[in-house]
């Protein structure tokens, strides 16, 4: 019995923590991004910067960690959470669409499918975009950092978030 305890422990903690392919570079990936030094990131190429952490979480600066549990929030509630918002001394902040959230996928790994030198401790799960479905009003598009899969879901689900703006 205790060889099985043991055994499952090892396997849980294996099925939380990130797992990306044996060839995968991550410090190739971690060029991508600046680290602007105040809880946000930005992405040249793109123009976007992020929040580092998930809405809910806080950025601890001295750990590169992000803290606390992510807010799942509904579609409405995450749009009107960004709206307003100052962050890092900024404004503009908003959800992103559905185009701009997947630039964050690693499709090389998944649990989280995320770059986590960059974007620690998200949530393996559904993000909401601000992308809404065409087909039913009442459904938008997240993106999931599970393995980069990305669907449509009920704007009244409650779905992590993480905010986005443009580059200065």
């Amino acid at each position: 019995m205790r060889y099985f305890c043991i055994l499952s422990l090892i396997w849980s903690f294996a099925a939380i923590s990130q797992t990306c392919l044996s060839d995968f570079d991550t410090e190739i990936h971690a060029e991508e991004f600046i680290d602007n030094g105040d809880g946000t990131a930005t992405n040249a190429v793109l123009g976007l910067t992020w929040m580092r952490c998930s809405l809910g979480q806080t950025w601890d600066a001295d750990n590169q960690a992000c803290v606390g549990d992510a807010s799942e929030l509904t579609w409405q509630q995450a749009l009107k959470e960004a709206h307003g918002l100052v962050y890092a001394d900024k404004s503009g902040w908003r959800v992103p669409n559905v185009k701009e959230l997947s630039s964050l996928t690693e499709r090389h790994c998944v649990r989280p499918a995320i770059n986590e030198i960059f974007f620690p401790n998200t949530p393996s799960d559904d993000f909401w975009t601000s992308t809404p479905s065409v087909v039913d009003p009442q459904r938008a598009w997240v993106i999931a950092f599970f393995n980069s899969s990305n669907s449509i879901k009920d704007k009244n689900l409650f779905v992590f978030t993480r905010l986005v703006r443009t580059a200065d």
